[in-house]
């Protein structure tokens, strides 16, 4: 268990956070991302697959190579 790989996730800013609740710019915030086609690599944690769920209609997800 202590050797095994964590997948990670590629989450990019596809649009402004303008306008958006204020939990949603701060969940965006937490993720790494300041400004629009901002990318930042995270790990594929139960956590941050709710973060990503909370503002998912701005930002676009792939997963990291």
């Amino acid at each position: 268990m202590a050797n095994a790989k964590l997948k990670s996730i590629k989450v990019t800013l596809i649009k402004s956070v303008f306008g958006q609740l204020k939990s949603h710019r701060a969940t965006v915030r937490g993720l790494g991302l300041r400004k629009i086609r901002d990318t930042s690599i995270v790990a594929d944690t139960p956590e941050i697959r709710g973060m990503i769920r909370a503002s998912g209609h701005i930002l676009k997800v792939e997963e990291a190579v």
